[in-house]
């Protein structure tokens, strides 16, 4: 009866597996999430600093504004009659890149 309860433990292989199993799970980490990400960003990045007086915006909440004005961190925008002052990062996208996204 002793000698059931004394059985030798089981070995999970070298340690080196372990490691090679982390590294391959943060390459993949990084390939699948950070990277896409940063690019976008960029990108997102570039297109705000693009902004001028006179382009038609998509904002994030959906409307379409036209810009009035160009602030570092602020822009004016023409929304119906009236001009109303929000944060370059409202801004979506162009209106012109949004519809060509829809069809």
């Amino acid at each position: 009866m002793y000698a059931l309860l004394q059985q030798p433990a089981a070995s999970g292989g070298p340690a080196w597996i372990q490691f090679v199993f982390i590294g391959g799970m943060a390459l993949m980490f990084y390939f699948l999430l950070i990277r896409p990400q940063s690019k976008a960003r960029k990108e997102m990045e570039a297109r705000l600093s693009k902004l001028k007086a006179g382009d038609e915006v998509v904002l994030a909440s959906g409307l379409y504004a036209t810009i009035d004005r160009v602030d570092d961190k602020h822009i004016w925008l023409k929304l119906g009659g009236s001009v109303v002052k929000a944060r370059r990062a409202a801004v979506a996208s162009l209106a012109s890149e949004a519809e060509t996204k829809q069809n």
